[in-house]
């Protein structure tokens, strides 16, 4: 298994950026999609983004998309999430998590999404107010 530390969260206001980063240990890091998920206390797991092992398929919930671009940099072992136009429902514990994915180069993050991935980080505090 991978071990996922995140960083990068902090205070941002409404309109503004942050990026986060998963940075990962472990032999088989090529084998791993990565997503993240966020969750707000009292509701459940979401979902945010994913990306595959090669980087060739990327994933989005609608509730992102056109504001969050998911990359990752394999020499490095990260993955990044780089939210831009934030609002203040992004406000969320983010966590990364890892599948193994030796077989089919894809990742998902719809419903239940959470229950594929087996390797999580700590997570980290992203709050946008003003």
């Amino acid at each position: 298994q991978l071990q996922l530390v995140e960083s990068g969260g902090g205070l941002v206001q409404p309109g503004g950026s942050l990026r986060l980063s998963c940075a990962a240990s472990g032999h088989t890091w090529d084998d791993y999609a990565i997503g993240w998920f966020r969750q707000v206390p009292g509701k459940e797991r979401e979902g945010v983004s994913c990306i595959s092992r090669s980087a060739s398929s990327t994933n989005y919930a609608d509730s992102v998309k056109g504001r969050f671009t998911i990359s990752r940099d394999n020499a490095k072992k990260t993955v990044y999430l780089q939210m831009n136009k934030m609002k203040p429902e992004d406000t969320a514990v983010y966590y990364c998590a890892a599948e193994l994915r030796v077989v089919v180069d894809a990742c998902y993050i719809g419903p239940r999404a959470d229950k594929l991935y087996t390797s999580w980080g700590q997570g980290t505090q992203v709050t946008v107010s003003s």
